[in-house]
C-alpha cells in the first residue's frame, strides 16, 4: 500500500499509541528503561529523538544515559502528553524539547535539519503501523551518516488491539533493510508484563543509501 494512502490509517492506529505508552509506563519505571537502553546507546552524548514518547519513561532514560550535554526531542502526536513532557522538561530537564508531531508524516523538528540527528528511539510505536518500513525510511532522513535507530518491540506476542501488528525478531532484519538501516543487533530482552518478550534492537543508517 502506498505510503500516502496509509497515512490516515496510521493516524487512527497511533491514536491508541500514547494511551498504551502511558499504560506501559505504569509497569516500566525509568530505572528499568535505563537498563534496557544502556547497551543500545553510544558512550558519547548527542542529539536524539524519542519518537512516540508518551508520558516520557524512555525520554527520562535517555536524559540519564546521554547526560546534561545531550539534546533530546520528545515527540508525540497527543497534545496532552506533549504538554506534560514540556512541564517536566521545564522543571527538570532543560536539554529536552517536547514537540507535537505525527511520525507517520514528513516529520520536521525545530532546529533539526535533515541528516543531523545522532539517534532516534521508537519504543513500543512501530507495532501500530501495518507497514512500518516506509515510516522508518522517511524518519531515517533525519539521521546523520552512521546515525543510530533503536527500536523496542515484542517477540512471541500475538496480535491484539494494543499490539495490532507485532514485529517479531525474525522479521526485523528484513524490516530494517527495507527501511534503509543495517542489520539489527539485539542488545536487551526482558519478559513482557503482558505476554511474550520485550526486546531492544539497534541499527544504523545504511551506507548504501547515503
Amino acid at each position: 500500500m502506498p505510503y500516502a494512502a496509509c497515512s490516515s490509517f496510521f493516524k487512527r492506529q497511533l491514536q491508541h499509541a500514547s494511551l498504551r505508552t502511558r499504560q506501559i509506563s505504569l509497569t516500566l519505571d525509568t530505572r528499568t528503561a535505563v537498563s534496557l537502553l544502556a547497551a543500545a546507546l553510544p558512550a558519547e552524548p548527542g542529539v536524539w529523538a524519542d519518537l512516540g514518547a508518551g508520558s516520557g519513561t524512555f525520554t527520562r532514560a535517555l536524559v540519564e544515559l546521554l547526560g546534561p550535554t545531550g539534546r533530546i526531542y520528545a515527540v508525540d502526536r497527543d497534545a496532552r502528553a506533549v504538554k506534560g513532557l514540556a512541564r517536566w522538561a521545564a522543571r527538570e530537564a532543560p536539554n529536552v524539547v517536547a514537540a507535537q508531531a505525527d511520525i507517520t508524516e514528513s516529520l520536521v523538528l525545530p532546529d533539526v535539519p535533515d541528516a543531523s540527528l545522532d539517534g532516534m528511539l521508537l519504543a513500543n510505536v512501530l507495532h501500530y503501523v501495518a507497514d512500518p518500513a516506509p515510516v522508518l525510511r522517511q524518519l531515517g532522513r533525519l539521521l546523520r551518516p552512521g546515525g543510530r535507530v533503536v527500536v523496542i518491540e515484542y517477540d512471541r506476542r500475538a496480535a491484539n488491539r494494543w499490539v495490532p501488528y507485532p514485529i517479531p525478531i525474525a522479521r526485523l532484519a528484513g524490516l530494517f533493510a527495507e527501511g534503509g538501516f543495517t542489520e539489527p543487533t539485539i542488545t536487551a530482552r526482558r519478559p513482557s508484563a503482558f505476554s511474550g518478550e520485550m526486546y531492544v534492537a539497534v541499527g544504523e543508517t545504511s551506507a548504501l543509501l547515503l
